[in-house]
């Protein structure tokens, strides 16, 4: 059974910083341990202000970042390089800071990309890619370290939004079409592949998470709430502000 955690930090700026620091601890500990580390990236502005916030933190360069395998949970179907897109905002904020493998950086594909425009092919891709890289004993996905979420208000989680037939995917990586939120294509993984990882994140920030937020700490169904069907193997963290932990019972809570 996975074991499940909230922290609640005082605002949004802190919030990003603890979560930096977070970061790179599981990124040695990984290292120490397998001699390596693996990481699943998300998007939206939490994410963004926590990879910066690791670009300046000084134990930065305590990791063997060539010795870091980095992939994204989901991206929107468009062309290489646009600022919409999860990977652009990840390369801005850190991944270009640091001295990465480029092997070891692996994209969703791109709509201008070597799949077409078609988000099919691109999910396929991407699960063939993931399939290369299964740890052993797996014969589909490599060992993720650590799974990073942000929380959409109405509780989706990469692009698995409520009550949209992607919940119901049981392959790694899926297609989006449709999406309620825009870009109406994406790719995503899916529930199955997401709940693989050691330790899944969900890191939310802001009032207009609370709802969903609190319904997901209480109980509420995967399928109409996908942030209720996340979980890690080992730990689930809800990484949270204080705004965004209003619905959350104080029982729950661990203030910092």
């Amino acid at each position: 059974m996975s074991e499940a955690s909230v922290a609640v930090h005082a605002d949004a700026d802190l919030l990003a910083q603890a979560v930096a620091a977070r970061l790179l601890v599981k990124l040695l500990d990984a290292q120490a341990d397998r001699g390596e580390a693996s990481v699943v990236l998300t998007g939206g502005r939490i994410a963004a202000a926590v990879y910066r916030a690791v670009a300046t933190l000084p134990a930065r360069d305590a990791v063997d970042w060539s010795r870091v395998d980095v992939w994204w949970g989901d991206e929107r179907f468009l062309p290489a390089g646009d600022p919409e897109r999860n990977e652009t905002q990840a390369r801005a904020a850190l991944l270009d800071v640091v001295p990465l493998n480029p092997a070891r950086v692996h994209p969703m594909p791109a709509s201008d990309g070597p799949a077409g425009n078609d988000p099919e092919a691109a999910a396929a891709a991407y699960a063939d890619e993931l399939a290369r890289a299964a740890r052993p004993g797996h014969a589909t996905l490599p060992h993720f370290d650590v799974l990073m979420l942000g929380v959409g208000e109405d509780g989706h989680v990469a692009s698995v939004f409520p009550e949209h037939p992607v919940h119901y995917e049981t392959r790694p990586v899926s297609a989006v079409r449709g999406s309620p939120k825009p870009p109406p294509m994406r790719t995503t993984l899916t529930l199955p592949a997401i709940n693989t990882a050691e330790e899944v994140w969900l890191v939310a920030g802001g009032a207009d998470k609370a709802r969903a937020v609190g319904m997901a700490l209480a109980g509420a169904g995967p399928v109409q709430l996908p942030a209720a069907g996340v979980h890690g193997v080992g730990r689930t963290r809800w990484l949270l502000d204080r705004a965004a932990a209003a619905d959350v019972p104080a029982r729950l809570r661990s203030l910092r």
